[in-house]
């Protein structure tokens, strides 16, 4: 089985991740607080909160700092409240780009991505404009590791109920349904694997490749965006020339 993939994206933000990693601990915290307060606090009966905290640990955020954003769900349920938005637009070249926001200000936020799309050469859309573009979609990023055995975590993935597998050069890459997201990440999870990236996420149905000059400009307008402290999650159909580096 095969899937376009495009782990050197992938790759492109994990590699900034240590500069970031406060901001991306921040930024999950309040994931893990929004689905803590609206399906409750106790993960057994809590799909989505599961899924964040599965998210959470393949970041390698910290089981107390896990359990302190949870607690403080919990403890706070009148406190903020937070609006989930989708923002959609164009970047360099006619790239794709779906911005999702979790926020208390809408205003606050709309203006700060419309600017960080116009200033890197982009334009925010309309809702709908790019969306038809992209599938939601399961993703479990695994390590290559000398004993892991190709044939066996495929068959192991697609017998959990994923609907792709994919091996590219330094990682292997599952990827289900949302609805069976959960369910197909346990059972990996129950067979002692650890993951680089566990998400649903948007996942585009074709790339456009871009240029480097292109490329250096596209890649600030998604820095922008996820430096934005709004902003969680940044999707894009760009493919990244081979070897570039920001």
């Amino acid at each position: 089985m095969s899937g376009h993939s495009k782990w050197h994206n992938i790759q492109q933000k994990k590699g900034k991740v240590d500069a970031k990693r406060g901001k991306i601990f921040t930024k999950i915290g309040k994931e893990l607080m929004v689905a803590a307060k609206s399906g409750g606090s106790n993960p057994d009966t809590n799909t989505k909160l599961r899924d964040v905290i599965a998210k959470a640990k393949a970041a390698n955020m910290p089981q107390d700092t896990i359990t302190r954003a949870i607690k403080k769900a919990a403890g706070e349920l009148d406190s903020v409240h937070y609006e989930e938005i989708v923002y959609e637009g164009y970047g360099p070249a006619g790239t794709a780009v779906i911005v999702e926001v979790l926020t208390d200000n809408k205003n606050r936020s709309a203006g700060n991505v419309r600017y960080a799309f116009s200033r890197n050469g982009g334009n925010m859309g309309n809702s709908g404009c790019v969306a038809f573009m992209f599938q939601k979609k399961g993703q479990l990023v695994i390590e290559k590791i000398d004993n892991l055995d190709e044939d066996e975590l495929m068959m192991m993935a697609l017998d959990a109920g994923a609907e792709d597998f994919a091996a590219e050069d330094e990682v292997y890459i599952v990827t289900t349904s949302p609805e069976d997201f959960g369910a197909v990440r346990e059972a990996l999870e129950g067979n002692g694997l650890e993951f680089l990236e566990a998400e649903v996420k948007g996942i585009p149905d074709t790339y456009t490749a871009i240029d480097e000059e292109t490329a250096v400009k596209f890649q600030k307008m998604i820095d922008a965006l996820e430096d934005d402290d709004d902003v969680q999650n940044v999707y894009h159909n760009a493919e990244f020339p081979e070897g570039f580096e920001e």
